[in-house]
Formats: structure tokens, sequence, C-alpha cells
């Protein structure tokens, strides 16, 4: 069975509060999160080049500040992922999921 796509339905949920709400939530979280990231990923990169006896200072061993730097970029990266997870599932993902209810409703 083939359901008949209206776009007119995609359109109201598009214009809906509650549409604008999830908008506003996901853009309120995403855009500082991805500033910030940046901004840490690019402090990495310019203290990579400019900085170079700061970051050759060992701090232990082999181990030294740029290598530290390194592994939390990656550490950040998970640490934003699960972040990302735990507030789509507690804020986004319910008013998503009233939206595609209410859309799935409107198509029947």
């Amino acid at each position: 069975m083939t359901v008949q796509h209206d776009s007119s339905v995609y359109e109201r949920i598009q214009a809906s509060e509650q549409f604008q709400e999830l908008r506003r939530r996901y853009r309120s979280w995403v855009f500082p999160m991805t500033i910030a990231f940046l901004a840490w990923y690019l402090l990495y990169v310019v203290l990579s080049g400019f900085a170079r006896g700061f970051m050759g200072t060992k701090l232990f061993g082999n181990i030294n500040v740029a290598l530290v730097f390194g592994v939390l970029q990656f550490v950040s990266t998970f640490l934003i992922a699960w972040l990302y997870s735990r507030k789509a599932a507690a804020t986004f993902d319910p008013l998503a999921d009233e939206l595609r209810n209410e859309a799935e409703e409107t198509v029947k």
C-alpha cells in the first residue's frame, strides 16, 4: 500500500509553534556547542603552530602538552556526542515524536 504525502502537511507542521520550538531548542544547544568546540580546536591548531615551545613542554616521560591537547580533542568529541544524545533524548526527541505522530495522524 502506498501512502500519498501531501506537501501541505509538512508545510503546516513547519509553520506550527511546536516545530518552531523544536528548532529553537535544537539551535540553542547546537550552535553554542559547535562554536565552543571549534574555538577549542582552533586553540589547539594555533598553539601547535605558534607556541611550539609551550606545546613541546614535557609533562612526564615522552608525553608533552601537544599530545595531551591532541588526546583531549578526541575526548571532547566523544563528550559532546554523549551530551548531545542525552539532550536529544530529554529535550528534542519528545517534541519530535509529537510532531511525527501529528503528521502520521494527518496523513491517515
